[in-house]
């Protein structure tokens, strides 16, 4: 499947920025299954300094904002052509050791609330820890009901759990957890997902992946109760929503920040593809 992407991240600032770094990690991953025919990144007040890779194998663009703008904008557009690999992205990659994502983070840590869970579903059985996952996973979005606006970036996986409710981030971080309690390495993944039913989004898509013998890396989206399929694009991973996040930064000078994000993503259509 082909997608054409755009992607528009626009910052409103109270009062002009002394000086402001942003790290971007808004260009989709080279990886099995996945391949990038185009890609391109237009600023507005604001300029790129460097570009590499990180321990996650994460494309990151330093990006510095014009001294005095009060206004910023990224705009990511390009195609991407996905497969159809069931959820499975295959071996490990990445600079980090594949132990590092059993280390719990503050984002992921279980309590009480994700303890309980994990004895009521009990541990995966030898052999069987893909049924265990996919069992998980239900679990997860029938205790964690979608609802959008009652938590943020700095909530955790067992805040979430015990408000019963949270969005595609909070599910990734409880699965995450849980995972990762029952001896399972797991990581973050941040991308785009094409929904059947619109073009234009609010918010880029997250879900987990987690690590299997003799499968390798295999996709969960908890938030849908379905593993990754071709309209899914994956841009970072990381061991939580802080090492796969779409942007972060630094600015000097007391200004508060307004963010607001555009996203559409569709599939190309035939026309488009044969010329």
């Amino acid at each position: 499947m082909k997608l054409s992407i755009r992607h528009t991240t626009h910052y409103s600032f109270s009062e002009p920025v002394i000086h402001a770094l942003q790290r971007l990690r808004l260009t989709p991953k080279e990886t099995q299954g996945q391949s990038i025919l185009e890609w391109e990144m237009q600023y507005e007040n604001a300029h790129p300094e460097l570009e590499y890779d990180d321990q996650n194998f994460n494309t990151v663009t330093l990006v510095a904002v014009e001294p005095g703008a009060s206004e910023v904008t990224v705009t990511c557009t390009g195609k991407v052509e996905t497969q159809d690999n069931a959820g499975v992205i295959g071996q490990h990659a990445g600079h980090l050791p594949l132990w590092s994502f059993l280390a719990q983070t503050k984002l992921t840590r279980p309590g009480p609330k994700m303890r309980t869970m994990l004895r009521e579903l009990g541990g995966p059985e030898e052999g069987a820890k893909l049924d265990f996952l996919h069992a998980l996973s239900a679990r997860i979005r029938d205790d964690v009901t979608y609802q959008t606006g009652m938590t943020g970036v700095s909530t955790t996986a067992e805040e979430a759990v015990a408000a019963g409710n949270g969005v595609c981030q909070d599910h990734a971080h409880i699965f995450l957890g849980a995972a990762r309690a029952a001896d399972i390495p797991a990581r973050y993944v941040s991308g785009y997902l094409m929904m059947n039913d619109r073009i234009d989004q609010e918010a880029t898509h997250a879900w987990a992946e987690a690590h299997i013998d003799g499968l390798g890396w295999v996709g969960f989206d908890v938030s849908n109760g379905i593993s990754p399929d071709p309209r899914y694009v994956r841009v970072a991973t990381g061991r939580d929503y802080r090492d796969a996040a779409p942007v972060t930064g630094i600015s000097f000078g007391t200004t508060e920040q307004m963010l607001r994000v555009d996203v559409s993503v569709e599939q190309q259509q035939e026309q488009d593809q044969q010329q």
